[in-house]
């Protein structure tokens, strides 16, 4: 039973880490890097990471660099910026790729909350899911009469997961409520 709850609650630990790569994506007034992780370049036939080709840097909080380190790999960035859906616009001068980070319309900010919510409400179902598979584990083990638990140490264990549920709930709502204020900022 120790071993179902280590588990679930390394399960919630990954859904709680995915909610923040997924809110890293988004876009808010200031410059990130994690803007331009998912974005790939068509690399010598091969779909690449911007990463793994170039050096990403935030010199402001208004402005994301770029720098290939294969000077002909300029172009297929760009095209790479262009094509994605983030709405930016990059800029080279042969040496640099600039992409500068418009600030948001009123419009645009209520969209990434609404955005950032619906992150925040799939990270609940995923804990949600988390629980019922530990409990689902927990009933066959307290079936299984050979293992010796009772029906009291099943009990505990599900109230063990169903407060280890509650806490990464909250943990959600307090990241999703901050995301909403770092998007809703001037």
């Amino acid at each position: 039973m120790d071993a179902v709850k280590k588990d679930t609650e390394e399960r919630m630990e990954k859904a709680l880490a995915s909610l923040e790569r997924d809110f890293g994506k988004l876009r808010t007034g200031r410059a990130s890097t994690s803007l331009v992780d998912g974005l790939k370049v068509d690399y010598y036939g091969t779909p690449t990471p911007v990463g793994q080709i170039a050096s990403v840097a935030t010199p402001d909080s208004r402005t994301i660099t770029i720098q290939p380190w294969d000077k002909g790999s300029f172009a297929l960035v760009e095209k790479a910026i262009l094509k994605s859906d983030l709405g930016l616009t990059p800029v080279n001068d042969g040496k640099i790729i600039r992409i500068g980070i418009p600030p948001l319309t009123e419009e645009r900010r209520k969209d990434l909350v609404k955005v950032a919510r619906k992150y925040g409400e799939e990270a609940k179902v995923a804990l949600r899911n988390i629980r019922r598979d530990a409990n689902e584990t927990l009933k066959k083990l307290e079936k299984d009469k050979s293992k010796g638990y009772s029906e009291d140490e099943g009990k505990k264990a599900q109230e063990a997961v169903q407060k280890l549920t509650d806490g990464y709930v909250a943990k959600v709502d307090q990241k999703c409520q901050a995301k909403e204020k770092e998007i809703m900022e001037l």
